[in-house]
């Protein structure tokens, strides 16, 4: 069974827009692709045959995949967040104390995390972390290669 999927609206809005697309747009490109490749003869050699209906399963795969995220998906409510505590929806500042660096991280869930545009995913140990903390607190993080960080919060905002 499928553990709770946390999504923000935009993240619903962009689960819903693929599934859309998948479910129109690529079938029917698929289907097209399984039509012309019948059309070459016997499709128990046909290989262009075989390679539409692998992506037409896989198609499908990714399809019931998205469908039962969004079944299990918890929408994160932009107005019962606040700026007092990190919770799955904040925008964080934070100041890492061995570099002093200033960093932001827009806390989210496991679906939508995407490290290279700083949106961390609550069970990332950063996010683990940072989740629950204060403004002026500092969350110490065990990094996945070992190395531990001391990440200061200096703002929490609403994403």
């Amino acid at each position: 069974m499928q553990k709770d999927v946390l999504l923000t609206p935009e993240g619903l809005d962009k689960l819903k827009a693929e599934i859309e697309y998948l479910s129109n747009e690529k079938r029917r490109e698929v289907a097209e692709r399984i039509k012309e490749a019948r059309e070459f003869g016997d499709i128990s050699e046909n290989s262009e045959y075989d390679d539409a209906k692998n992506e037409q399963a896989m198609l499908e795969a990714r399809i019931a995949s998205l469908e039962d995220k969004l079944r299990s998906a918890t929408v994160i409510d932009a107005s019962e967040l606040d700026s007092n505590v990190v919770r799955v929806g904040s925008l964080v500042s934070v100041t890492d104390a061995s570099s002093g660096k200033e960093l932001q991280y827009t806390i989210v869930g496991s679906t939508e995390a995407d490290p290279s545009q700083n949106r961390l995913s609550n069970e990332s140990p950063v996010g683990k972390g940072l989740l629950g903390r204060k403004k002026g607190d500092t969350a110490k993080v065990q990094l996945p290669n070992g190395k531990n960080r001391e990440l200061k919060i200096t703002k929490i905002d609403v994403a």
